[in-house]
């Protein structure tokens, strides 16, 4: 890691992690430039193993984590980790439920959120910014929680919670342009649709730092909020999305294989 990161604070820190997230998404938006379409196997395959770096993110990387911070300070490890959980799927609830959105692949007769006139292409953008809302969260805690100074929270942990992240936002910025393009849209815009929803991480990410670094007791509510958030993502939307075509055993494999790789980074790097 060069020096310049390092002499970073922890809230520009995470700046620069989220903006390699999203210059992920917006990596995996360009395919569109190449391509007009994409295998739906290998969509599928890669949704699922974006999950699977969620998943094992929310736990191996801020939810142990917010468990061990709460022994070390003599606190009942189960509270903040629990609360905080489930306040975490509780707000993603409510965003799913007011913000207009639609998913890849579905009718426009299926967007949630409030009725609105907006255009499909704006929908299923928001739709992948709502994914992306507690993917820059989790890595902006994950750095703040850097100022705290506990022996839990590591630079190498939250740098491999980015590095996560960022591996898992390629599909999504795919799975946003692609359907665009096909629909007839042209390469430049299908291309900014895609870049554009990946764009929510880097202010999710600074103001989730300055967050924890203001309330430093609330930091294990934070980071299990952030697990909650991940996971509602995950069981809502992404593994619905990565079997709509029925590729049921790539879209396992493909979870799988996510869930491995990130367990690895964290355990190895963190």
């Amino acid at each position: 890691m060069t020096d310049w990161f390092l002499n970073l604070t922890p809230v520009m820190q995470a700046l620069v992690a989220t903006l390699f997230t999203w210059f992920m998404t917006a990596l995996g938006a360009s395919v569109v430039i190449f391509f007009k379409t994409i295998n739906r196997k290998v969509l599928d395959g890669m949704l699922g193993a974006a999950a699977g770096v969620m998943i094992a993110a929310s736990f191996w990387s801020l939810l142990a984590p917010a468990i061990e911070m709460t022994e070390n300070s003599g606190g009942t490890p189960w509270i903040p980790a629990t609360v905080g959980f489930l306040s975490g799927g509780a707000f993603l609830w409510l965003v799913d439920k007011l913000l207009p959105h639609l998913h890849s692949g579905f009718p426009m007769s299926e967007a949630e959120g409030i009725k609105t006139s907006w255009q499909r292409s704006t929908l299923l953008c928001l739709a992948i910014t709502l994914h992306n809302i507690p993917e820059g969260l989790a890595v902006g805690v994950a750095f703040g929680a850097l100022a705290a100074d506990l022996p839990s929270a590591s630079l190498a942990g939250a740098i491999a919670l980015a590095v996560g992240i960022g591996i898992q936002n390629f599909p999504e910025g795919s799975a946003v342009s692609v359907p665009l393009r096909r629909e007839g849209m042209s390469r430049a815009k299908s291309f900014w649709y895609g870049q554009l929803s990946g764009t929510v991480e880097p202010i999710a990410g600074v103001l989730g730092a300055m967050a924890v670094i203001w309330m430093e007791p609330l930091l294990p509510y934070a980071l299990s909020f952030a697990a909650g958030a991940m996971i509602y993502v995950v069981v809502e939307e992404v593994i619905p999305e990565s079997q709509l075509a029925r590729n049921t055993d790539l879209a396992t494999v493909g979870a799988m294989c996510g869930f491995a790789i990130m367990m690895t980074l964290d355990v190895a790097l963190g």
